[in-house]
Order: structure tokens, then C-alpha cells, then sequence
């Protein structure tokens, strides 16, 4: 009788400790590259709050997620993980398409109160009326990298780049200071990414903020685009892709980069020899006193509508998105710019950088996220961009009279193959 109440006492204390028996939850997570490594960071954090939800990130690749999620959606949510990485401009395809295969966040504890801590442009892409299907994850505002030494060597302070044609001509005399070195290099054969920076820098993109409407034929569109092939014909923007816009830069080739915050990690990484040599600037705008703000890329997180573990899974990502320290984590490990707008007063934020000469760089960059324009991408997002990349690449090329000429067909296109109507 004396063992049986003794093993029944031992039992009370190890139940008291809390957790000795305690159930443990995996959670599974598919991202990608960079955005995997960056969650990964997280989880030291997010386990010592929750030691019995285990996460496990598998980094499956960017165009697989997006695959892998439209064919799991299209069979009731059959494969799906607990959570997904979802670029932005992609998002609204599938709770378009598949309504019911992504948990609304508000039932799990995705409150106004943490939705205002989130800027505009990125609710705008996530939520459906009182509906949030994902939460704001990465944000991509949009910064001029630049090289202090080419700036320098030209008499260019970039603090008097405040226009469009300003960059053209700070780009003439650069270029004339520094032989065999450009001002700046876009995809003009592959990508849209200058022409929807500037188009949402001036409140413009492919659809309106409701989506209902196609308005990349607006004057705001038309002067981006515009101005896009004045520094392509200034010779201030030559072609490139991504790949060798990295050569560019480790080869000092090129004197400023324009991109999303997130670019950062891309220079430090692929540059590293360079540190001391960079320098950011916010970008230029049409006038003076114009809208210095936009963004470019971003994605989000959302939960399975069928996933057994849904609790949890919201636990992970309120922690990782929802708060300044798990935000700031994966800023200080990979660079992915935070959405949240309380991580700009994080003191790593205010913290001068080696690498840009010691700038302050993310006081200045998260700066803007409150100033950027929603641009929703909407469920027509990858017929819109195939659209206006053909009809680029003919204007640049001469196909076209004049932007606003260009951009009538580009709507014109894309009214057919979406079946919106073209805005007044």
C-alpha cells in the first residue's frame, strides 16, 4: 500500500511541473529560400514560449509553393501544411478561386487591434471585407542602393536627387566620371519591377485599389512608363537581369540599384568585399514635393482551412509577424524588411551599419511604409504583368507613338483576357 501511494504522489509532482507528460504539436511550414531561413531564425525565440509546438519550415521553393498550394486547393486542401508563404501580388488567387481553403485569421485571434499595426498597402492584397486570409509578412519598400565612391567621384551629393530628371543627369555625369560604370540597370526584357515602382510611387497599377477596375492606362501609369524609356534613351537605365545586376555590382559596373528594402541582404551577401562603398537614398519622384514611397515584392503567411493544428499554427505565425522580435530576428539575420510598423522603433533599427558606411539605413527605409499606395495585385495579377512586359518591350523598342498610346493597348489586352472593364 506504502509503494501505491508513493508512486501516486510522484505522479502529482511530475503533473505539477507543467510539461513532463505534455503533448507535443508539430506544425509544418513551406516557404522558400531566404523567407525559410529567415522563419528558421525565429523558432529559438518562439520555443522558448511555446516549448511543445515543434516547427518544422521546409524550404520546397518559391514557384513549388505556389504549385504545390493551387493544386492542393483545387482538391479540397488535400496535401496542404499547417502554413504557407504566399507572395502579395499572387494571394487573392486563391481565396478567389478556392474560398474555402485558407483559414480566415480573424476566428483565430487576428484582431483590428493587430491588424492596424500593419500598413494599408499590405492589408489591402490579404483581407476580404472583414476576412483576413493571411497575415502581413515582408515588406518590399522601395530604396536606391547606391555606390558613395561613384557618387563621389562625380560631385553627386544623392540628398539632391529629388526628381526623376534630377537622376538622369546626376546618371550623365557619373557615368562621365567613372568609365564603364552606368547609373542604373532594369530587366526591360523580362521584368515590369521600374514601371510598377514608379507607377505606385505616383498612386497607379495594372487594376484599381478595389480591383474591380483596370487602370494601367491612367496618366499616373502613362508618366512612369514614360519615364521609364527617358532614362532608357538618356542611357541613365540599361538592361539587365537579376543575375547580372549582381555581376554588376561585385564588378563596380554599376552606380545604383533600385528595389524593395530586401535587397539589402542580396548586396551584403554577393558583395561582401564592398562594405564601406554603399550607401541608400530614398527614391526620386516626379516633382520635387511628389510622393517618394513605394514597394516592390513582399509576401505573407496564411493557415490551412483544413489543417488539425490550426491554434498552434496561428501561436507560430502571430509570433514570428506579430511581434517586434520576431520581425526584427529575421531583419537582423536575412534582411526581410518587416511590415509591422512598431519594428521601426526597435533599437536595431536605429543602429548605424558597417557594411553602408555606417548609415542608419532602416530608419530611413521602414520610414516610408506608412506612405506607400496599395497596389493589389488581384486574382488577374500574372495576366495583367504577361500583358504590359510584351507591350514594354515594344514601346522601348519604337512599336508605339507615345506611353499613353502603349497603355490604351496594354488595357485593351488585358480587358480581354480578364474580363474587367477599362476605368474612366
Amino acid at each position: 500500500m506504502r509503494l501505491k501511494l508513493l508512486g501516486a504522489t510522484a505522479l502529482v509532482a511530475l503533473f505539477a511541473t507543467g510539461s513532463a507528460f505534455a503533448a507535443q504539436t508539430t506544425i509544418t511550414v513551406w516557404s522558400w529560400n531566404v523567407a525559410a531561413s529567415a522563419l528558421k531564425s525565429t523558432l529559438e525565440g518562439f520555443n522558448k514560449k511555446y516549448p511543445d509546438i515543434k516547427v518544422d519550415v521546409q524550404d520546397i521553393g518559391n514557384p513549388q509553393v505556389f504549385d504545390k498550394m493551387l493544386a492542393a486547393c483545387a482538391a479540397g486542401g488535400e496535401g496542404l501544411p499547417d502554413v504557407m508563404s504566399i507572395e502579395n501580388h499572387k494571394a487573392a488567387i486563391f481565396w478567389n478561386r478556392f474560398p474555402d481553403c485558407l483559414t480566415d485569421l480573424t476566428k483565430l485571434g487576428y484582431t483590428d487591434d493587430i491588424k492596424k499595426q500593419f500598413p494599408d498597402f499590405k492589408r489591402a492584397e490579404l483581407e476580404v471585407g472583414d476576412a483576413a486570409f493571411a497575415m502581413p509578412w515582408d515588406s518590399g519598400p522601395v530604396a536606391m542602393f547606391y555606390r558613395r565612391d561613384f557618387y563621389k567621384n562625380a560631385g553627386i551629393d544623392p540628398a539632391s536627387i529629388k526628381t526623376w530628371d534630377d537622376f538622369i543627369a546626376a546618371g550623365k555625369k557619373i557615368s562621365a566620371a567613372n568609365p564603364g560604370v552606368v547609373m542604373s540597370q532594369a530587366d526591360l526584357n523580362g521584368d515590369s519591377e521600374w514601371f510598377r515602382m514608379l507607377a505606385n510611387e505616383q498612386g497607379c497599377g495594372y487594376f484599381s485599389a478595389d480591383g474591380q477596375n483596370i487602370t494601367i492606362n491612367q496618366p499616373a501609369c502613362i508618366a512612369a512608363l514614360d519615364k521609364v524609356k527617358a532614362m532608357k534613351d538618356a542611357g541613365t537605365l540599361t538592361a539587365a537581369n537579376w543575375s547580372e545586376k549582381v555581376q554588376s555590382n561585385t564588378a563596380g559596373k554599376v552606380a545604383t540599384q533600385m528595389y524593395g528594402g530586401w535587397y539589402d541582404g542580396t548586396i551584403r551577401s554577393t558583395s561582401p568585399d564592398l562594405s564601406g562603398k554603399w550607401g541608400v537614398y530614398l527614391m526620386p519622384s516626379m516633382t520635387a514635393d511628389g510622393q517618394h514611397a513605394a514597394n516592390l515584392g513582399g509576401s505573407s503567411l496564411a493557415i490551412a482551412n483544413n489543417s488539425p493544428n490550426k491554434e498552434a499554427a496561428w501561436k507560430f505565425v502571430n509570433y514570428a509577424l506579430g511581434t517586434n522580435e520576431g520581425q526584427v530576428t529575421m531583419l537582423k539575420s536575412f534582411g526581410l524588411v518587416p511590415s509591422l510598423l512598431s519594428a521601426v522603433k526597435d533599437p536595431f533599427v536605429n543602429e548605424p551599419l558597417p557594411y553602408y558606411d555606417n548609415q542608419k539605413i532602416w530608419i530611413d527605409i521602414l520610414g516610408t511604409l506608412p506612405k506607400i499606395s496599395p497596389s493589389p495585385g488581384t486574382q488577374y495579377f500574372s495576366d495583367a504583368d504577361a500583358v504590359f512586359k510584351a507591350v514594354q518591350t515594344k514601346y522601348l523598342a519604337g512599336g508605339y507613338p507615345d506611353g499613353k498610346t502603349a497603355l490604351a493597348d496594354a488595357a485593351q489586352q488585358i480587358a480581354s483576357a480578364t474580363g474587367l472593364p477599362i476605368a474612366k
